[in-house]
């Protein structure tokens, strides 16, 4: 995939800025207070293994699972070696006066606050809750710093794959059957949410919790016992759980979408999971399955898959990133084409050395390091457009 000269001149913009104002200054998070955790630090070594010390001042940013933020010298290894009494609490402020990032020292006298760093540009390598939900794009939007990746309502709206669903369908893209149950009635009464779940449609189903990623809580389910389970299962990690009809002799196609209003797509992948469907275990602990890229379909299917991605990515105000998965049904003895349905859009997709998003895009003619520029780019572009915006009316007399 040939890039045009708006890209090559939007590496040159970036280029120039680094000239003018020396080095940019990236604070990348990871961790956090989510299921995805430990997949989140895998994402964070790649990042950083990426990022071209000419061009950038990085600060590591860990998060705790309880939801402490840390540096130190090396934060990852630290926080991968659990021996977090080496690392120092640190705090983005939520208003744009005292911008940056901000060591809290503890002596005699109580809290010392003082200014660490200022802070360019925020890389939030955060998958799941919290973290690709809107709520640290919400600090950050307060603290007035440009980051990577989609604003509040598109990270809101990508996550909560219930709500997703609702919107996609209004604009007329394919999706899955689905219903939600909230925790509240699982725990009240199972035996009435399993028999509700069992009106919706026939076996297999699958569980999900409706506000998570990387396959976490997943579950399919054949039978009354595994729906029981799955629903116990996925009521552990979010307040609504998400019931999917199950797609015969699916096949999983994921595109990579870039940008903010002018948009990029790459060339589609497909998945061959090492068990039964990608769970967690076959993305990140078998490292059995195979990721087909370009995805073996006709070129007609590639044009579909390409303009429902785009379609999606602009229905929930997506912005930056992101990944669209689909779910490819096959039909018949050869098992031939069926319908399209999109699956998911992951607003903050992995970005470890199997994971999807670079790969697809390095099959697009776009390097690991030159996707993590252009992505930095972008959100500095992203905060120079909000920074348009006017925050006082003043009535003309």
């Amino acid at each position: 995939m040939a890039f045009s000269s708006s890209w090559k001149s939007n590496c040159w913009v970036i280029g120039k800025q680094m000239a003018e104002q020396g080095k940019i200054r990236v604070g990348i998070i990871f961790g956090g207070r989510s299921g995805e955790h430990e997949v989140s630090l895998m994402s964070a070594r790649s990042v950083l293994d990426a990022l071209n010390p000419d061009k950038y001042i990085v600060t590591q940013i860990g998060i705790s699972h309880e939801g402490v933020w840390l540096v130190g010298d090396d934060t990852l290894d630290v926080m991968l070696s659990g021996n977090l009494q080496q690392l120092t609490p640190v705090t983005i402020f939520p208003d744009p006066v005292r911008r940056g990032l901000f060591a809290i020292r503890s002596d005699q006298l109580g809290a010392q606050i003082e200014l660490l760093t200022k802070l360019d540009v925020v890389f939030p390598v955060l998958h799941g809750t919290f973290g690709e939900d809107g709520a640290i794009q919400g600090l950050l939007e307060l603290a007035d710093l440009a980051y990577v990746g989609a604003g509040v309502l598109g990270s809101a709206l990508g996550m909560d794959k219930g709500i997703c669903k609702e919107i996609l369908r209004a604009r007329g893209i394919p999706v899955v059957d689905w219903m939600v149950l909230l925790r509240s009635e699982i725990e009240a009464d199972v035996a009435q949410a399993v028999q509700k779940v069992q009106g919706f449609a026939d076996y297999p189903l699958f569980i999900k919790p409706a506000n998570l990623g990387s396959s976490v809580g997943i579950m399919k389910c054949v039978s009354r016992s595994d729906l029981l389970e799955g629903l116990i299962e996925a009521a552990r990690f979010d307040r609504r759980v998400l019931v999917e009809r199950g797609v015969q002799n699916a096949r999983e196609i994921e595109i990579s979408v870039m940008g903010n209003e002018e948009l990029r797509v790459s060339v589609p992948g497909e998945v061959i999971p090492s068990r039964e469907f990608y769970s967690y275990e076959a993305k990140y602990i078998d490292d059995a399955s195979q990721l087909l890229i370009p995805a073996p379909i006709s070129a007609e299917l590639t044009r579909r898959v390409q303009d429902l991605a785009l379609r999606a990515y602009r229905a929930i105000d997506c912005a930056g990133m992101a990944r669209v998965d689909f779910l490819l049904e096959q039909k018949g003895a050869n098992l031939e084409p069926g319908e399209l349905y999109l699956s998911e859009v992951n607003t903050i997709p992995g970005f470890t050395k199997i994971s999807m998003y670079p790969k697809l895009w390095e099959a697009s003619g776009m390097t690991y390091p030159a996707l993590i520029d252009r992505l930095i780019e972008l959100a500095l572009r992203r905060k120079q457009d909000r920074d348009r915006t006017e925050r006082r009316y003043r009535r003309e007399p």
